[in-house]
């Protein structure tokens, strides 16, 4: 059985997650591949499911934690052009599952098609934002999903549609490897309406949450009817630091680092967050981030 020396050429050994993450903090991946096409990513997940080597999709980083101790197996990483490309044919939009959510957005408004407007301000990737149903107050991803094109980690391909696919709050069954594309169906509406609209999410936005610091959104879900910002802040937790990082005081719900932190110190504010949330309200809160 071959190794993974095929694709030495695109493949970084034990090299450093934490500047490919918000948070800036975590250890190393073992292996850290970036292919440059389709047809080479699937042949590199299939290598793997044939060695028994994990495999994880880094994303945007948003979204994530990396432990300290960093991860073992391929970690992939979708920088090459084909994972990024966006296309509008009437109001139908396709976007590769690398491409930034914010690309998404801003293509479609150019276009004068509604419906993506709405995840103004959301950071990531198309992959990322369907596969956690993003999205906020003015509502979420899945109900503009037409198809989605996904590699399994078998290296299988296959496209599902509407009816193979469900969304819930901040979860979704898109959760193969990795998302190949996707269909959106939006709908016509006057680009000068669509660009104030993103306009007063932006301003909602920039006066409630930390934008101008190392952050990776919300890190906990919102509780059925409750806001898990609420319950923070409502706990006397606002400011609270451990190591260097600390709890928002612009925003409970998001933890911000400094240049000393680790991702131990996030791992242990958010159980601090966690263990008084329970004692004062008995609400256990989930996490919405990803931990590796």
């Amino acid at each position: 059985m071959s190794s993974l020396d095929d694709f030495s050429d695109i493949l970084k050994v034990d090299e450093p997650l934490a500047d490919y993450t918000w948070l800036k903090v975590g250890g190393p991946a073992q292996y850290l591949a970036d292919p440059q096409s389709v047809e080479q990513l699937q042949s590199l997940v299939t290598r793997c499911h044939e060695l028994d080597v994990p495999v994880r999709l880094l994303g945007g980083g948003s979204n994530l934690l990396v432990r300290d101790d960093g991860v073992s197996g391929v970690v992939i990483q979708l920088s090459a052009p084909c994972f990024s490309e966006i296309s509008l044919e009437g109001t139908v939009v396709t976007a590769s599952g690398g491409a930034l959510l914010s690309n998404l957005i801003s293509e479609s408004v150019k276009a004068g098609l509604g419906g993506l407007e709405v995840l103004t301000g959301i950071p990531g990737t198309v992959g990322g934002a369907l596969h956690g149903n993003a999205g906020g107050r003015g509502g979420d991803i899945g109900p503009l999903v037409k198809s989605v094109i996904v590699l399994t980690a078998k290296g299988e391909i296959f496209t599902r549609k509407e009816d193979e696919l469900s969304f819930e709050y901040r979860k979704s069954s898109v959760n193969e490897l990795v998302v190949l594309k996707a269909e959106f169906e939006l709908q016509e509406v006057d680009t000068d309406e669509l660009t104030q609209r993103i306009r007063k999410l932006w301003i909602t936005k920039r006066s409630t949450q930390p934008l101008s610091h190392q952050s990776a959104g919300c890190i906990f879900k919102n509780p059925r009817g409750l806001s898990a910002g609420a319950l923070i802040e409502q706990a006397g937790l606002k400011g609270t630091q451990v190591g260097g990082a600390e709890i928002s005081d612009r925003h409970a719900n998001f933890i911000v680092t400094n240049e000393k932190a680790t991702a131990d110190d996030v791992l242990r504010l958010i159980e601090l967050i966690q263990t008084k949330v329970s004692d004062r309200f008995g609400v256990d809160l989930e996490t919405e981030i990803n931990i590796w």
